[in-house]
């Protein structure tokens, strides 16, 4: 399994949010790229780097995360905001995957002539829930669609990655949503990375119990209670 801390990143800030939501953050450091490098220093497998403007709509964060990519010797998977055909182009250039959640429900299209340029193996689908099902555009839209049905829709496509993150439980500490992550790891030829409520080392071992092939870690690692090199011990 696979441990991927995440670089959040607004206003040229890497920041956590509670739940999504910009106006309950905390702010942990002005640098960006030397955050990236002391993750990868404590043994990182792959970084997680999220451009929060971009997905709120408030700007662009994208030459930062270039610069991260040149900055670290380990993957990077670029998230937050990639909504069009230009942009993910762009992000692919420096980053190994990019990790797709409006623009993969919204635009069949674009995500399939991407597919076809870079390879689906670079293509992370985004599965963000809220009440049990996906939510998109920052977590403000509902698509009306059940996880299960979300994932199984992009595994007959030929999709085989996804991100699941529950919501209610993204920043909260309050333990990952199992149900959801062991039901969307039984889907066959899925590959599954976890995201939202790690708060402790139990966690991890519940999660690669539920056959995730990696793990995002979040305020968790930020407020000190779990390390890397803890983690990679379990994963």
């Amino acid at each position: 399994m696979k441990v991927i801390p995440a670089i959040d990143i607004m206003d040229n800030k890497v920041v956590r949010l509670v739940k999504g939501d910009p106006k309950n953050k905390t702010v942990y450091s002005s640098d960006p790229i030397g955050m990236a490098k002391k993750w990868e220093k404590a043994g990182a497998d792959m970084l997680h780097v999220v451009d929060l403007d971009a997905t709120l709509g408030m700007g662009s964060n994208l030459q930062i995360i270039k610069k991260i990519a040149e900055s670290v010797s380990i993957p990077i998977e670029a998230a937050g905001g990639l909504r069009t055909k230009e942009i993910i182009e762009d992000t692919l250039q420096f980053s190994s995957k990019v990790v797709l959640g409006t623009i993969a429900f919204k635009n069949k299209k674009v995500l399939e002539e991407v597919s076809q340029k870079f390879g689906e193996e670079r293509i992370v689908i985004s599965a963000d829930q809220m009440n049990g099902k996906i939510v998109i555009s920052g977590w403000k839209e509902s698509t009306g669609i059940e996880l299960i049905e979300g994932i199984e829709n992009f595994v007959r496509l030929g999709y085989s990655q996804f991100l699941i993150t529950t919501v209610e439980r993204d920043g909260t500490l309050h333990g990952p949503d199992l149900d959801s992550l062991q039901k969307s790891c039984n889907i066959k030829n899925t590959s599954v990375i976890a995201s939202g409520g790690i708060s402790n080392l139990q966690d991890i071992v519940n999660v690669k119990k539920c056959g995730a092939v990696g793990v995002i870690l979040g305020k968790a690692l930020y407020d000190g209670k779990i390390s890397i090199e803890e983690v990679k011990t379990l994963a």
